[in-house]
């Protein structure tokens, strides 16, 4: 008995499945702040553009 307790306290196999899953949250967390960011600037960006093509256009 005590031998499948020290096998099991000794086992990492399920510690960096773990750790790999937080690597791939994080990455996945990075990517999506990123890309609300850039969406958010690229609305600005065309919303500027749109406004200056509405004056530019003759009445």
């Amino acid at each position: 008995m005590s031998n499948l307790i020290a096998r099991f306290v000794k086992d990492e196999s399920g510690a960096t499945a773990i750790e790999y899953g937080l690597i791939a949250a994080l990455i996945a967390l990075a990517i999506i702040g990123g890309a609300t960011a850039v969406g958010s600037q690229l609305k600005a960006k065309f919303g500027l553009i749109s406004g200056e093509l509405a004056k530019a256009q003759p009445k």
